[in-house]
């Protein structure tokens, strides 16, 4: 069962996604009441390597609000849950080709957190203005054929 907290939006105006990894992350119990509470920020979150491992970055997780003295801080690096193998080979897809690793969407599978990482490389601005334009024509071709009916 899947529940999904958070999609980035940002993430898919952004950048191309080629490929698509899920990975765990390593949590405290206040960081998960607040997601279950369902808030989270991650447009500006990325991912990035410290010592062989995948860390995520920039993640705003606010404080839960009945939270202690223990509060978690909102936005410190979180350390992924991926395969050793796994993470070696995005972080030489990023080195070598130029590519960025961005979470796509924070969701709960069963009682896990799990988020859904994207190697994606970066759009240009006239590819945003393209994709906007296509987005805008199926848009109007699927609004028509609804009027017709």
């Amino acid at each position: 069962m899947i529940k999904i907290i958070s999609n980035n939006k940002k993430a898919f105006h952004d950048y191309e996604i080629l490929e698509k990894v899920e990975a765990g992350l390593v949590l405290v119990g206040t960081e998960v009441k607040a997601l279950r509470a369902g808030s989270v920020r991650m447009s500006e979150a990325y991912v990035w390597p410290v010592g062989g491992e995948l860390f995520l970055q920039n993640m705003f997780i606010p404080e839960y609000k009945q939270g202690n003295i223990n509060n978690h801080v909102p936005t410190r690096d979180r350390k992924l849950l991926i395969k050793k193998r796994e993470a070696e080979r995005l972080m030489a897809k990023v080195k070598e080709k130029g590519l960025n690793i961005v979470p796509l969407k924070i969701y709960f599978k069963n009682s896990w957190v799990k988020i859904e990482l994207g190697l994606g490389k970066g759009k240009k601005l006239y590819d945003k203005r393209d994709s906007l334009r296509k987005k805008e024509m199926d848009r109007d071709k699927e609004r028509a054929l609804r009027d017709r009916s």
